[in-house]
Formats: structure tokens, sequence, C-alpha cells
């Protein structure tokens, strides 16, 4: 899987409160600190639904996978410092 250009990336699914959740954390994060970030829907892609399923919302800093279902506010900003 390649991820797109960003320092943070969360796969998400539509209808997926988790994934609502997650969005509101990265975006206020990253809007702190000036990090670029986007989200990518697993449904769009027949590779990312394999390997993913409905383990969304994954979050992923600098091309390494941070975290799942849950994004941790002070942790996703320590992994950005």
């Amino acid at each position: 899987m390649t991820l797109p250009d960003a320092r943070v990336v969360v796969l998400v699914r539509q209808g997926c409160h988790l994934c609502d959740d997650a969005l509101a954390i990265v975006s206020t994060v990253c809007a702190r600190v000036g990090a670029t970030w986007t989200s990518v829907d697993v449904d769009s892609d027949a590779q990312l639904r394999d390997q993913y399923t409905d383990h969304v919302p994954v979050t992923f800093v600098d091309g390494e996978q941070l975290s799942l279902w849950f994004v941790d506010e002070a942790r996703l900003s320590a992994a950005l410092a």
C-alpha cells in the first residue's frame, strides 16, 4: 500500500463513529502543530478494504502505523514533535 503524501494519514470508512472521533483529534492536533494530514476511505481501494476490513480507523505518522481504532491526542502530538 502506498500512503498519500502527508505526515498523518487516517484510514477511515463512511458511517464509522470511531473514524469521526479520530478525524476530529487528528484535525485539531495537526492544525496546532502545522502538520499535513489526509484521510483515505478503505472502501475506495480493494487492497485497503481486504487488509483493514473493520479495523478502522488506522492512523499513520510519517508512514508508520501509530494507532488502531482510537487516536490518543498526547501520543499523536508526541509523534509529531
